[in-house]
């Protein structure tokens, strides 16, 4: 088995994965360098990427790696900080995440992903087009989200199936989690903000789901 290690906008390295080889990228790794990476990870019938970073860093790696088709590369996780895909995944942080990552075994785990091709790490979260609240109807499967107002909606990948599950914010109520394969929204427009990367374009229908291919994380 080869361990690479993807270094993200400049993250520490844990001193247990010091002596690999490593390969330094921006906080959002960019096509090119991944190119240049996986055909020599390729050689090895058992590759492992450990990548440092954050959410949005992971899931540009894992979208490349779906629409290349290399989802058989073994992925470790190592954040800095916890961050929603550390909690939603069971990573742990720093040294800690490291040594799973080094020591643990593949698990096949639900690929998240939405309407626009991307992966969806830790959470996405939906708002109204001018930031205030998001109007429409959106739907977990069979069931329904929610229809009217609401203040946000927030979507977020699961360790095991179905695969997501989506909750909205109504003032003070408590939240309430409902679990599926996917979540549907249909909006007269809204901005979605993935893994802390907010789109760049106002949508009327958005979603998230399951893709037909689980990803590989070491933990």
């Amino acid at each position: 088995m080869s361990t690479h290690v993807l270094r993200c906008d400049g993250a520490p390295v844990p001193i247990a994965l010091a002596s690999l080889p490593l390969t330094q990228t921006a906080a959002i790794p960019d096509t090119g360098t991944l190119d240049e990476l996986l055909p020599v990870m390729a050689a090895d019938s058992l590759p492992r990427l450990i990548v440092l970073g954050e959410d949005a860093g992971l899931a540009a790696v894992l979208t490349h790696l779906m629409r290349t088709e290399r989802l058989h590369v073994e992925i470790g996780y190592v954040p800095i900080d916890r961050t929603y895909g550390s909690r939603a995944y069971e990573t742990g942080t720093g040294s800690a995440a490291a040594k799973r990552a080094l020591e643990g075994r593949p698990t096949e785990t639900p690929l998240i992903r939405d309407d626009t091709g991307k992966v969806l790490i830790g959470r996405a979260t939906i708002v109204g087009e001018d930031g205030g609240k998001l109007e429409g109807e959106a739907y977990v499967d069979d069931t329904r989200l929610f229809t009217g107002k609401v203040s946000t909606l927030h979507v977020s990948p699961m360790l095991d199936m179905p695969g997501l599950h989506a909750t909205v914010h109504r003032g003070l109520r408590k939240k309430r989690w409902v679990a599926g394969r996917a979540m549907q929204l249909g909006t007269p427009g809204a901005l979605v903000t993935r893994d802390g990367i907010t789109a760049d374009r106002v949508v009327k229908r958005s979603t998230f789901y399951r893709h037909h291919e689980p990803w590989l994380l070491v933990r």
